[in-house]
C-alpha cells in the first residue's frame, strides 16, 4: 500500500491520517497505539505498518496543553560520553538560557536503530524544536522529523541534503585541508586509523577528502586501522602499536578524532620515535583537554560550540530574519598543525 501523503506536508500527522493509510477508523487507530487488546492482529499490524511509513508519532499530552507543544528542545548525539559533545550542548544550552526553552539529551551510540527509538520517544512529548547530530538517518526517523511540524537542525556536518535546517562543517573539506598541510610538509607513507568505524559517517567523509587530496598529488594511503569501539587513550596507543608493526615505514598517522591521536603520539614518544622528524601524527576536533600533552597534537578544529549555538538559535528563532527553518549555515574548519607536523 503506498503511503498517505497528508494535503499540508509542514503540519504535524494526526491519527485522521493514519486512519486514511491504514483504511480504519480513527477509533481503531487510536486503540492501536494505546496497546488495547480488543483489536485484531491483522488490523493492529496494518495500523502500526502506515504509522511507521507516515513517521506518525502518538502526542503523549493531548489536551494537556492548548498548544499542543511544550517548551522543550530534544537533543539527539551519538555519546554523551565523547569528549567532543559537551562543547557542542554547552553551545545549545548558552543560546536557549534566555529563550524560555530547555534542552533534552538523548545518545544513539552512532546506531541506527537506537536513533530512531530516541527521536520517536522525543517527539512522542510534542518538544518545540529538535537538534540532530548528522544527516544520515533510518527512513522511519527521518518519515518522523520531516512530518514533525517542529523546527528541525542537523549538526556537525553540511556533506548532503538537509530535512530543514543545517549547522556544521564540510568534513570533506576538513580532510582534504588535513591531506593538503601533511603534503606540503613533505610526508608520503601516511596511514589512517579510526574508532567507530563504518558508522561514524562524518569520519568516513573526513576520508572520503582526505584521501581524494593524496590521490590528487599523486599519493595513496599506505595502512589503516579500524575498531568499531569507542574511542580512548589506551586504544589509541593499542592501534597505534598494531598499525606500526605491520607498516613499519609509515611517516604519517592521521587519525579520526584527537584521543585516539593522543594515544598515538605517547606510544610513538614511549618507543623513542622523532615526532615529528621521523613520523607526523594529526587528529581532529581541536580538544582543549590534550593540551597539557609535552607535545600539541596537529588537529582540526571542529567549531563545536558554534554549532550548538547557531543551531539552538534557529531553534529558538533569533536571527532568522522571521523565518524559521530552512537554514544552511557552514562554518570553517581550522587547521592547527601543533608540534606534530613538520614545518613546511
Amino acid at each position: 500500500m503506498p503511503p498517505y501523503l497528508p494535503p499540508d506536508a509542514h503540519r504535524p500527522l494526526t491519527l485522521r491520517d493514519v486512519s486514511e493509510a491504514s483504511g480504519v477508523s480513527e477509533m481503531t487507530v487510536s486503540r492501536v497505539l494505546r496497546n488495547r487488546a480488543d483489536v485484531s492482529p491483522a488490523t493492529r499490524e496494518r495500523v502500526l505498518a502506515a504509522a511507521k511509513a507516515l513517521g506518525y508519532v502518538p502526542n503523549k499530552i493531548a489536551g494537556a496543553l492548548a498548544s499542543q507543544r511544550v517548551n522543550l528542545v530534544g537533543v539527539v548525539i551519538p555519546s554523551l560520553a565523547n569528549m567532543v559533545f559537551p562543547e557542542v550542548l554547552s553551545g545549545i544550552s548558552s543560546a536557549l538560557e534566555d529563550s524560555g526553552l530547555q534542552p533534552v539529551f538523548g545518545a544513539t551510540d552512532y546506531k541506527v536503530e537506537r536513533e530512531e527509538n530516541v527521536i520517536y520517544e522525543m517527539l512522542s512529548w510534542r518538544p518545540s524544536g529538535m537538534i540532530v547530530a548528522g544527516l544520515e538517518h533510518s527512513e522511519a526517523a527521518r518519515a518522523m522529523l520531516m512530518n514533525s511540524g517542529i523546527p528541525i537542525v542537523e549538526i556537525m556536518d553540511i556533506d548532503g541534503e538537509p530535512i530543514d535546517s543545517m549547522v556544521g562543517i564540510s568534513h570533506r573539506r576538513a580532510g582534504r585541508e588535513m591531506a593538503e598541510t601533511i603534503l606540503a610538509a613533505g610526508y608520503r607513507k601516511i596511514g589512517f586509523l579510526g574508532t567507530k568505524m563504518p558508522d561514524d559517517h562524518r569520519a568516513r567523509k573526513r576520508v572520503e577528502g582526505f584521501t581524494g587530496a593524496l590521490e590528487a598529488a599523486g599519493v595513496t594511503l599506505t595502512a589503516t586501522e579500524h575498531y568499531a569501539g569507542g574511542s580512548s587513550l589506551a586504544k589509541g596507543r593499542e592501534m597505534t602499536e598494531a598499525l606500526l608493526k605491520r607498516a613499519p615505514d609509515l611517516d604519517f598517522l592521521y587519525y579520526s578524532n584527537d584521543m585516539i591521536g593522543a594515544g598515538g603520539l605517547l606510544y610513538c614518544l614511549d618507543q623513542g620515535l622523532d615526532v615529528p622528524g621521523q613520523i607526523g601524527l594529526a587528529g581532529f576536533n581541536g580538544l582543549e583537554l590534550l593540551d597539557g600533552l609535552r607535545m600539541r597534537l596537529a588537529t582540526t578544529d571542529a567549531c563545536r560550540h558554534e554549532i550548538g549555538q547557531h543551531a539552538a538559535e534557529i531553534v529558538a528563532g533569533r536571527n532568522t530574519d522571521g523565518v524559521i527553518g530552512g537554514k544552511r549555515i557552514e562554518l570553517a574548519p581550522r587547521v592547527d598543525p601543533g608540534d606534530t607536523i613538520r614545518k613546511a
